[in-house]
């Protein structure tokens, strides 16, 4: 997805064509940081998504990992609680963010060894969007917890849904999930289930544009997966995920969904997962 961008941010603009959404789990400095840091930069430079959901990023009161990788062209929005050696989730966007909440979904007294906790926000954007909620949060990583993903998952889901019952927005919920769309707590999101008396209803973007294909995203394909060691059950971990309307149609249209950093500059790999890019735009009719 490497297609000129068609529009650039401008603090003066009235409208924008479509709204560019990227989510990318960074592997805060391992694997050889310093090669990694410019197929990062570069990358990105050339993607040019509008919004992006960041995990495994360091900030602490002297560095900004985000912002080393990003340049200026980005307001970062990053987790101030509970960080583990100064690891944690962001938000990146070219556009105002607004009404930002950390909000903490630890829901088990189970040891984790990190916070669960999202990030929600306004990413104030021109017509014919407007204000998009966005949110990405962490939660349980490993495999046998899958019960600890559904109630985190709930949790959010019950943060999100008063937003929009106050008006009517668009929202999108991305990052790195640790689970496969199979999972209950996928399941949950793309409305296949319900858990906890609760019931949503998102369109999952790989899933839209590629039905019935894999879109791996932590796989021992790459290499830097691999050297860790993980015997990891899961693949397609990562995901972006936008809200449908009554009728079952997600409110913004997926036009475009792709990995990102799923493959080499030379030999150096960007992180150990790939990401997640979608093109989302209006639809092209109202619901009636």
């Amino acid at each position: 997805m490497t297609d000129p961008p068609t529009y650039l941010p401008d603090p003066y603009a009235t409208q924008i064509r479509r709204l560019r959404v990227a989510t990318l789990n960074i592997f805060a400095h391992g694997g050889g940081w310093p090669d990694r840091l410019p197929v990062l930069r570069d990358g990105f430079r050339d993607l040019r998504p509008d919004v992006i959901a960041l995990q495994e990023v360091v900030r602490n009161d002297a560095y900004d990992q985000a912002a080393e990788i990003l340049g200026d062209d980005y307001r970062i929005l990053h987790q101030a609680q509970g960080k583990i050696d100064d690891n944690g989730i962001a938000i990146a966007s070219r556009w105002p963010i607004r009404n930002a909440q950390e909000i903490d979904v630890q829901v088990t007294t189970r040891d984790m060894g990190l916070p669960t906790l999202a990030l929600v926000a306004e990413i104030d954007l021109p017509e014919p969007f407007g204000p998009v909620v966005f949110a990405t949060y962490t939660n349980e990583y490993r495999p046998a917890f899958e019960i600890d993903r559904e109630r985190q998952a709930v949790a959010v889901a019950r943060v999100l849904e008063p937003m929009v019952d106050e008006r009517r927005r668009h929202v999108v919920v991305a990052g790195d999930l640790n689970a496969d769309p199979d999972a209950a707590s996928m399941r949950f999101w793309t409305g296949r289930q319900s858990l906890e008396g609760v019931s949503v209803g998102y369109r999952d973007a790989w899933g839209s544009v590629h039905p019935g294909e894999t879109g791996h995203t932590f796989t021992p394909d790459n290499p830097l997966m691999a050297a860790a060691n993980w015997d990891w059950p899961f693949r397609q971990i990562d995901h972006i995920l936008v809200r449908c309307s009554t009728h079952g149609l997600p409110t913004l249209h997926i036009r475009a969904c792709e990995r990102i950093f799923d493959q080499a500059v030379g030999d150096i790999w960007g992180s150990d997962h790939f990401g997640l890019m979608a093109d989302l735009v209006p639809p092209p009719r109202e619901e009636p």
